[in-house]
């Protein structure tokens, strides 16, 4: 109709799902499907509609279009900076009993797979030979040692990796990182923790830490 305009229109199908008048502040949204409609964050538009209707009485020719595009423009977040690593340890699932599930064994295979998409070397601890993880050709170095604290800082020491994941190897795995890092190895050698972090695991290990931090 004259003296509208459209306000938002749908990508997929083109069509109008918005009009606004070009000079009185009038303006109307209807999101399909009617029974998600969506977005949910656009509270903003009845921000700007009373905005809109009380300004109009002190001041005239408020362009609504510019003022709904001043409150929904979104500025993304500069990008913080961090150091890509080169190398990255990862402590593997270790021994498995039989009938034991291996799905760890799986999860840090394709771990292994990402990092190398992304070239990054790996450097892997497994003790356990009959495992995915260990297959030749997968991990571009391989230490068959036990995961304690003791062999994964020699490894540490030997390979210098700029990070490691501790999250891919279960419980025995997790049970070293939070001992490598209570005795300072980490940041003696200059290894950051990349997924979750340390002092997570451990509030999340602990029953008594994890119901403080969620209460």
């Amino acid at each position: 109709p004259g003296g509208w305009e459209e306000l938002f229109v749908n990508l997929n199908d083109g069509t109008n799902e918005g009009i606004v008048h070009e000079r009185h502040p009038y303006f109307s949204v209807q999101f399909h499907p009617e029974h998600t409609a969506g977005p949910a964050d656009l509270e903003v538009l009845f921000d700007v509609f009373l905005e809109m209707v009380r300004g109009t009485t002190a001041t005239s020719g408020w362009d609504v279009r510019e003022r709904l595009n001043e409150r929904l423009r979104f500025e993304p977040p500069a990008p913080i900076a961090s150091e890509r690593p080169t190398k990255v340890l990862i402590l593997g699932s270790g021994g498995l009993s039989i009938g034991q599930a291996g799905e760890f064994d799986y999860s840090g295979s394709q771990a292994i797979k990402a990092l190398r998409e992304e070239r990054i070397q790996t450097v892997l601890i497994n003790p356990n030979i009959a495992t995915v993880q260990t297959s030749k050709g997968l991990a571009d170095k391989v230490y068959f040692l036990p995961l304690t604290r003791p062999y994964v800082e020699q490894v540490i020491r030997a390979e210098r990796p700029g990070g490691i994941l501790v999250t891919f190897g279960g419980q025995t795995a997790l049970n070293c990182g939070v001992e490598l890092e209570r005795a300072g190895v980490f940041a003696r050698y200059g290894v950051r923790i990349m997924g979750t972090p340390i002092r997570s695991i451990i509030e999340t290990e602990d029953r008594q830490l994890f119901a403080e931090r969620v209460a």
